[in-house]
């Protein structure tokens, strides 16, 4: 309780009361400890009508001298609460964890047999303009920029100077000079600012675009029939029905005065995807036409819970819990994102990665546990006594009927077949027999999504 906050003083908390209460203030300002950041400032106590409503938000800072930011509604939350009340904060927006009358394994089936429809608009966006724009996200991005095509889309890694990752992302190229970085975390857009200082690039713009860009995800195996009719392009752009997987073309919603959007064949469920991104003021429209769209084919919403079991089933690794800036991407089991040997220019962390590929310690690998208890992130893996590795994602895979799990371990237990456990209490008095199996776990050639 007393380490430094990230709160600063003029931030505040609100709280319900749940009966009639009496309230007492008392500011004591001090400077001999963390509290209120070390600044001596009033505490002050308003008391409301209980008639008065306020909105559900939390704030968050995306460095503890930024300003803090509430939680928003996504453009497709008008829609996605009408039907459910179940939503949880992530990344600084309110996304729905399940939906009512369906469930995460109804909606999980959805996307594995017909189609299911996600909001994914919580991702970063930043656009990367100027004539520096592809030497920028070249020294930044493992991936080979360079090699980039217009209407492509790459996913990548973006690692610090010790090959740590900073974040995974996608970078769709819109021109010579346009590139669309696409991450999780909001700090990328800062990052990506003062790699462009530090290498004098003065000729880049990295504007967040975030709020100006909402997307939702259309997955499953029906979702191409599904939106065929839905989706026009005009003759300059590729067919809808040619989008290649990790493609993407500009269109409109029904014909040519339809809802402008940009559409592209990617997606985080392991099926046949398309991803649909549209300003926010048209994220209504656009939910409206697509669930229209969607009724014949069955499709369901999809929530958080069910979107975690279908990225870990297809190996998609998720950040905070795959991997963090202490992983490299060897480690994160994304070891494929890093050409070491066809990208001639340097970008951030390739000598730490070059090293680190040379010495190996850890890799990411999949198990598959015995009997039905599953594991959970942050559970110890052994092999006798010793701890050999740590579960970083896992949950019980509906379509395999088995509980699995992502794993990082040391290399010398990693071989395909291994025997370990998986430790529970203290990681000593119970422990779960397990087996290093092949990930991903569902259509492990990913033939799916490229179908």
């Amino acid at each position: 309780m007393f380490d430094e906050p990230w709160s600063r003083p003029g931030d505040y908390v609100l709280l319900q009361a749940q009966t009639d209460l009496v309230c007492a203030s008392s500011a004591c300002p001090d400077d001999v400890d963390p509290s209120n950041a070390w600044v001596p400032t009033d505490v002050y106590v308003r008391v409301y009508d209980a008639k008065r409503k306020f909105s559900m938000a939390i704030s968050h800072r995306v460095t503890p001298e930024s300003e803090a930011k509430l939680t928003k509604e996504t453009a497709f939350g008008e829609r996605t609460s009408k039907l459910t009340r179940q939503f949880t904060e992530y990344r600084g927006y309110w996304l729905p964890t399940s939906f009512d009358g369906h469930g995460p394994q109804a909606e999980y089936w959805a996307c594995r047999e017909r189609a299911a429809v996600m909001d994914l608009s919580p991702l970063r966006k930043f656009e990367v303009l100027g004539q520096d724009a592809e030497a920028l996200l070249q020294a930044c991005v493992t991936r080979n920029i360079r090699k980039l095509s217009h209407g492509q889309v790459v996913y990548s890694a973006m690692c610090n100077e010790t090959g740590g990752m900073i974040d995974d992302c996608t970078v769709f190229r819109l021109g010579d000079t346009n590139f669309r970085f696409v991450g999780g975390d909001e700090y990328d857009g800062i990052w990506l600012r003062k790699q462009a200082e530090r290498l004098g690039l003065d000729q880049v713009w990295v504007k967040d675009s975030t709020d100006q860009l909402h997307n939702i995800a259309v997955q499953g195996p029906a979702s191409r029939d599904l939106l065929r009719e839905l989706i026009w392009t005009p003759p300059t752009q590729p067919a809808f029905t040619d989008l290649t997987w990790f493609r993407f073309a500009i269109g409109r919603i029904g014909d040519h005065n339809g809802i402008p959007l940009v559409v592209s064949r990617t997606g985080y469920s392991g099926e046949l995807g398309y991803e649909l991104w549209v300003h926010p003021k048209d994220g209504p429209a656009l939910w409206d036409a697509v669930w229209e769209a969607g009724e014949p084919y069955g499709m369901l919403p999809l929530g958080l819970d069910a979107l975690d079991t279908l990225r870990i089933e297809s190996g998609l690794v998720f950040a905070g819990y795959d991997f963090c800036d202490q992983t490299d991407p060897y480690e994160a089991g994304i070891g494929f994102t890093v050409p070491l040997k066809t990208k001639e220019n340097d970008f951030v962390g390739r000598d730490a990665l070059l090293s680190r590929k040379a010495h190996p310690q850890r890799t990411l690998v999949g198990l598959e546990l015995a009997g039905n208890e599953p594991a959970a992130h942050g559970d110890c893996v052994h092999v006798g006594r010793s701890q050999v590795g740590v579960i970083t994602s896992a949950t019980r895979s509906p379509i395999l009927r088995k509980n699995i799990a992502l794993c990082r371990i040391a290399i010398q237990h990693a071989e395909i077949g291994t025997e370990v456990e998986v430790g529970k209490l203290d990681g000593h008095r119970k422990r779960i027999p397990a087996q290093v199996v092949r990930f991903p776990f569902y259509d492990p050639d990913k033939l799916r999504p490229r179908s």
